[in-house]
């Protein structure tokens, strides 16, 4: 199975980004759910891979997703926690 990607930014000053990427990381991790932390401030070509992925020339972190496949953003991603339905959301 491809390893589940979790796309984020060191440096963004904006405090929602912030907080969305540490709630997926403490529910990814308090899940025991095993993930990659993908910090496309350190190298734009990682920028334009997740951009290529999730199909969007202006995505912004947080972006999940499997391998090279997309499973969503932040928003989908609570969605799929408040539905119970995570499992299914992240391929598990």
């Amino acid at each position: 199975m491809a390893t589940l990607k979790l796309y984020v930014s060191s440096i963004s000053s904006n405090a929602t980004i912030k907080k969305s990427q540490s709630r997926i990381q403490d529910i990814l991790t308090g899940l025991k759910v095993e993930f990659e932390i993908i910090d496309v401030a350190a190298d734009n070509g990682k920028l334009a891979t997740m951009r290529e992925i999730v199909g969007d020339e202006k995505a912004i972190p947080p972006q999940l997703c499997r391998g090279s496949e997309y499973l969503g953003n932040y928003e989908s991603f609570e969605e799929a926690v408040e539905d119970k339905n995570l499992d299914a959301f992240l391929k598990l």
